[in-house]
């Protein structure tokens, strides 16, 4: 049995971010899926738990759930140096770096302070794109990963721990870098939506991070269907980015 926290869905859900989380339920029935609010004491300080996940929020609330966090950082700094898993999806994972810097308003927020990036939010510049890169599992071959990214905000100084090698997407070259973050099992990636759902083998690696020996994909034809043929249209040169 295993034990997902969600932090805070009434704010962090902006892009159907929490069917990740619906999905690995699915996958797995025995997992047991705790969402914690904002006025709620964290599940984690008192149970062991298999999973934190957070999704994407509004620019505006990111200082308010860092705040919320703060006290727990300690805690926090453990679980991810024992290897709980963590997915931060969207603007998520920016909270658990050094800093965001909010360009127009002249803003340094700091973050966390749990992880070695910071972030810079251009909320002038959004930056829309297709996205096609590689995951290289610990134990297995190399994966295809597909998916959408929609972001203010670029990482910085991430550059020995990025989570997928980019194959393909629009940024210009000089902004162009691999994406994500991961150390140990914290995996933070801008893309967004449900992208478990969306790449299958990747939640299918992730539950045997969990623990899960030789763990069941709901729907499997389906969504492996759906990957492979979305991963033919994405692979095509004539698609735009």
């Amino acid at each position: 049995m295993a034990l997902i926290e969600m932090l805070y869905p009434e704010v962090c859900c902006l892009f159907g971010d929490t069917f990740n989380v619906n999905y690995l339920a699915e996958c797995e029935p025995d997992i047991e899926v705790v969402r914690t609010g904002l006025n709620d004491r964290p599940a984690f300080l008192t149970r062991p738990v298999s999973m934190i996940y957070m999704g994407p929020m509004p620019e505006n609330v990111q200082e308010i759930v860092i705040e919320k966090l703060r006290p727990y950082r300690d805690k926090l700094q453990e679980m991810i140096e024992n290897d709980v898993v963590f997915l931060a999806v969207g603007n998520a994972m920016e909270i658990f770096g050094q800093y965001i810097e909010y360009e127009e308003k002249k803003m340094r927020l700091p973050g966390l302070g749990l992880l070695p990036f910071y972030a810079v939010c251009r909320m002038m510049k959004r930056y829309n794109s297709l996205y096609r890169g590689s995951f290289a599992p610990d134990d297995a071959e190399e994966i295809d990963i597909i998916g959408f990214k929609s972001q203010f905000s670029k990482i910085y100084g991430s550059e020995t721990g990025c989570l997928f090698k980019t194959i393909r997407e629009a940024f210009p070259e000089d902004t162009a870098h691999d994406e994500g973050y991961r150390t140990h099992n914290f995996f933070g990636t801008f893309l967004l939506g449900p992208v478990l759902i969306r790449n299958p083998y990747f939640a299918r690696y992730l539950l045997r991070k969990m623990g899960y020996v030789q763990p069941h994909l709901a729907y499997e034809k389906l969504v492996t269907d759906i990957y492979r043929q979305r991963l033919t249209e994405f692979r095509n040169p004539e698609i735009r980015y």
